[in-house]
């Protein structure tokens, strides 16, 4: 790296102030010479990736646990890999910071048809494209380079939504003078007339509530506010639902948990719970389809107070600007406390308090029931779209384990580099994926990342022979959902040295008791457990909501 400051180096420092340790991605040659700074820049260790679209998935899993990731590809067919990654990222407001390698001033200003570009002298085509995915975007120069990473690192952070920094190859190693203040110095702050008048209007009506109920979502993840969110629920005595995208927001063990609503899928007892409450407090909600029993939820949207980043709406009327933790903390020394009995709670408990294995095949039911019981606090449970997800949406997490999945964007494969990037962000933590077959076979070769890495997860290989979500969705018997079965457990062994990972093909209960016990005890080696099931077997949730999804396409 040159002895003078660079704009290379500004990045990498605003990078690594917002805690940055990785940047996944490929090398191409719009990026080669960047790549060397970073290959010497202490802090930040460069994760090559498969593919484009692999980096995106891992530089999103990355950011759930660490707050915010980033990814660098080179211009066109680099980009464009990995753009579907990052327009999931943009669906469920997580910040990753998507760094392009392009060609020099000289080639844009000339319009020469060089490599990776559609042969029609623009460079601007992917650049415009990436808007629609992005919340800010920057094509940086000499003149503009400090105020542009700064601008665009400032919105990722606080939106929570991909970015996006072009860099040519020809600026990077430009001088650049070191910046005066950190980053995030200005920091939003809630406006005192906007909270007062909000705590004056909203917490009588909260207060006044006979049935009141806190529905907390995947905002109080990307905007960190879990103990926010603990210290309103016990200080007002109120229970607390989650949606799945949600999941793990609030300690599932807590006497106040009531479970992981979605519509008319839920219990009776949850259904009845939420749909009729006087009063919901809502905390980083979003509404879908997958999330919602296919929008069958019940509850009146004139009960609901929404508190969002930074506002709350509620009875027609919006308060801002107002942080979701300003809120909450204020709403925790307002509100009055109720009694357990008086707002009749009934805790979440799951309905597998006990597990004996059977020498008998393994069912979705069975395996999702043994599954509840080897999950333990602090683990990261991974679950993909689809059968994995529904199935794990049922478990309950114990305290401070964190759940991913993706059920808005719902892009099969998202889960397995996504753990690549989890596991990096803290490897002090167990990382578990649940993933299907179809899935799989997207994006399996990331594998070979995690063995070249040496990191240790434990994968769950559920092959159901095909598409089983898309079975049961349309078209049971169709071979558009089939696929070519592999051998999936010999998959690692052939993408990585042997010694590094322990494999198991199960089929009954008693052989998947075998290999979780193994998995229990061995922190070792990457641990990938193919569990056979049949094509047509499905989670209940998913056999129900499945349906909703064929209604909903006709």
């Amino acid at each position: 790296m040159k002895s003078e400051y660079t704009i290379g180096r500004y990045l990498l420092d605003r990078l690594s102030e917002l805690g940055i340790r990785h940047i996944f991605g490929v090398p191409g040659d719009y990026n080669l010479s960047f790549l060397d700074y970073i290959m010497e820049y202490k802090g930040i260790d460069w994760v090559g990736n498969c593919n484009e679209l692999n980096a995106g998935y891992a530089a999103d899993g990355y950011a759930r646990i660490n707050g915010i990731g980033a990814i660098l590809t080179t211009f066109g067919v680099g980009e464009l890999s990995a753009i579907n990654a990052i327009a999931g990222a943009y669906a469920e407001q997580v910040p990753v910071v998507k760094i392009t390698g392009i060609p020099t001033a000289k080639v844009r200003d000339n319009g020469l048809y060089v490599h990776h570009t559609l042969g029609d002298g623009r460079f601007d085509h992917f650049f415009e494209m990436f808007r629609e995915v992005t919340v800010a975007e920057a094509l940086l120069s000499e003149e503009n380079a400090a105020q542009e990473i700064d601008r665009v690192l400032i919105s990722c952070w606080r939106q929570k939504r991909p970015v996006l920094i072009n860099l040519p190859i020809d600026v990077y190693d430009k001088p650049i003078n070191k910046p005066l203040k950190p980053l995030l110095d200005y920091t939003i702050s809630s406006n005192k007339e906007a909270a007062c008048e909000f705590v004056t209007e909203i917490v009588p009506i909260i207060n006044r509530a006979k049935k009141p109920v806190i529905l907390a979502d995947y905002g109080v993840y990307r905007y960190q506010v879990q103990h926010v969110l603990k210290n309103l629920a016990e200080k007002t005595g109120f229970p607390v639902a989650t949606l799945s995208m949600g999941k793990g927001v609030f300690n599932e063990a807590h006497p106040q948990f009531i479970g992981v609503y979605n519509g008319d899928v839920s219990s009776p007892y949850l259904r009845q719970r939420v749909d009729e409450a006087d009063c919901i407090i809502s905390v980083g909600v979003k509404l879908t389809d997958s999330t919602t029993g296919g929008f069958s939820h019940g509850f009146s949207k004139r009960n609901v107070i929404h508190i969002d980043p930074f506002s709350i709406k509620a009875k027609g009327k919006k308060y801002a600007p107002i942080t979701m933790k300003d809120a909450l903390t204020e709403l925790t020394s307002k509100i009055e406390h109720r009694n357990f009995e008086d707002l009749d709670i009934k805790p979440y408990k799951s309905d597998n308090q006990k597990y004996f294995a059977k020498e008998k095949p393994i069912t979705q039911k069975r395996f999702f029931e043994r599954i509840a019981h080897f999950i333990k606090e602090k683990d990261v449970l991974l679950a993909e779209q689809g059968t994995c997800f529904f199935g794990a949406s049922t478990i309950q997490l114990p305290k401070d384990a964190t759940f991913i999945g993706q059920p808005l964007w719902g892009s099969i494969g998202y889960t397995l580099p996504a753990l690549l990037g989890s596991q990096l962000a803290d490897q002090k933590r167990r990382n578990i994926l649940l993933i299907g077959d179809g899935a799989f076979q997207m994006t399996a070769q990331e594998i070979s990342t995690m063995l070249r890495l040496q990191i240790k997860p434990i994968i769950f290989l559920i092959n159901n022979d095909g598409y089983t979500i898309e079975r049961a969705i349309h078209g049971r018997e169709q071979v558009y959902n089939n696929i070519q079965m592999w051998r999936y457990h010999n998959v690692p062994k052939v993408l990585g040295p042997k010694e590094c990972s322990l494999t198991f093909k199960v089929q009954s209960e008693t052989e998947l008791e075998k290999a979780l016990l193994v998995a229990d005890k061995d922190c070792e080696h990457l641990i990938f457990i193919e569990v056979v099931m049949d094509r047509y077997d499905k989670p209940e949730p998913l056999e129900r909501l499945s349906k909703r999804f064929a209604n909903q396409n006709n």
